[in-house]
């Protein structure tokens, strides 16, 4: 589902962010495609009544943020701390004083840009940058990344909102394109570089985007917490009315690798190191020495057993592929992983609680793995009730890849 919008430059002057659903703070930084906005917010506008709505796959906190907009109470957590903060960031109250103040600073922090008042912090230790930015945009950056820090206040909302507009900028400027399912990089990223660009006036526009948004403040209310979704109860207190999420695919889709930038520029992640450890704590994640540890990686007691899913495990373990064993692996961690959250969320569920997954099914060397099917059968052996998988459009040329829209009741 990652499909983190980025903008041509060649057509920068006619500067719009691709992807934005409004104005408001849906565009500032976005994994979430624009049809599954719209999926989350038919679900929350089903909502009869004012709610407490939970996320606990947060990603860039769209169901939050939806919520919130809304009048609902909404909450959220992710496993991933850059995550938190931006959710945090998106989901924060701006009072017209901290816009202001954001303004004033983004003036400060181009003059400085400019006139390179600051020493540039060394470029982040990404492998193959020099893939990611021609040299003249990543001294740009690398400035601009220290004035943003000499400009404005530690922990401030002001410098918040600078950065959240610097994540723009910098995959604006990247040869990164996002318009594939994963991450890759233009084929024209050899290009010269454009000495014309006014890279600190692209900065400029984005804080001006950034700050629009943040003066449009939801009337409803919304908390992101760091926190493993394998256990819900552990970072929420009290019951919820409705989940409403979009978790990991069963597809190998790495959420770090395609967060790397803004984790690196963030200083969330300081190595390849770091993020391999960080994406084998996620459910899904295989990315770095999270493919290597599948082959350590042994099922626990109580995990889920499920004629259909070992069926599926077999087939891919026999593929006539050398990686068949180990994505058979990939396979059950991911369902033995979901099964841990779906078990451990209904101690956070009031009765008569609706759920809701988005999620998509995956093949593996032309085998279908029906993962709507699994976790309806997993919501069924949990004890939910009026269990539905409503198939919400195809996920690309391939027929056979659906998303759906997984839904039952928690009757308590």
């Amino acid at each position: 589902m990652n499909n983190v919008a980025r903008i041509d430059l060649r057509q920068r002057a006619d500067y719009t962010h691709k992807g934005n659903l409004k104005t408001g703070r849906h565009g500032w930084l976005r994994l979430t495609p624009a049809y599954s906005v719209k999926v989350v917010e038919e679900l929350i506008d089903r909502c009869d009544r004012p709610m407490r709505i939970y996320d606990p796959f947060c990603g860039t906190a769209t169901t939050a943020l939806s919520a919130a907009y809304r009048g609902h109470e909404s909450l959220t957590t992710d496993i991933n701390p850059f995550l938190v903060w931006l959710g945090e960031a998106k989901t924060a109250y701006y009072s017209p004083t901290t816009i202001a103040e954001a303004r004033d600073a983004c003036a400060r922090v181009i003059k400085m840009t400019r006139l390179r008042k600051t020493r540039p912090r060394p470029a982040p230790p990404i492998h193959n940058i020099e893939r990611w930015w021609a040299p003249q945009a990543l001294d740009f950056l690398c400035s601009l990344r220290t004035a943003i820090e000499a400009g404005t206040e530690p922990d401030s909302q002001a410098r918040t909102l600078l950065l959240v507009a610097f994540c723009r900028t910098l995959i604006t400027l990247s040869n990164a394109a996002f318009n594939h399912q994963s991450m890759s990089f233009k084929d024209d990223a050899q290009l010269p570089f454009d000495l014309n660009l006014d890279m600190a006036g692209m900065y400029a526009e984005d804080v001006r985007f950034v700050l629009v948004g943040a003066g449009e403040n939801p009337p409803g209310s919304a908390k992101v917490l760091l926190s493993d979704a394998r256990n819900p109860a552990a970072a929420v207190e009290g019951k919820v009315d409705r989940v409403i999420t979009s978790p990991p695919y069963a597809n190998r889709m790495s959420y770090i690798r395609e967060l790397r930038p803004y984790m690196y520029w963030l200083d969330f992640l300081k190595s390849g190191r770091d993020a391999g450890e960080l994406d084998w704590t996620a459910i899904g994640g295989t990315w770095g020495m999270a493919t290597s540890r599948l082959n350590d990686w042994q099922r626990q007691g109580g995990a889920l057993k499920n004629e259909t899913l070992a069926h599926v495990v077999d087939k891919v373990a026999h593929a006539d592929n050398k990686n068949g064993k180990l994505l058979s692996v990939y396979i059950t961690k991911y369902f033995d992983d979901m099964w841990s959250h779906f078990k451990n969320l209904t101690g956070v569920l009031a009765a008569g609680a609706e759920v809701h997954y988005i999620v998509g099914n995956s093949t593996f060397y032309k085998i279908l793995l029906p993962v709507e099917r699994l976790y309806a059968v997993m919501l069924e052996d949990v004890g939910f009730q009026s269990i539905d998988c409503r198939a919400i459009r195809k996920r690309n040329s391939k027929k056979e890849l659906i998303e759906f829209d997984v839904s039952a009741v928690w009757r308590g």
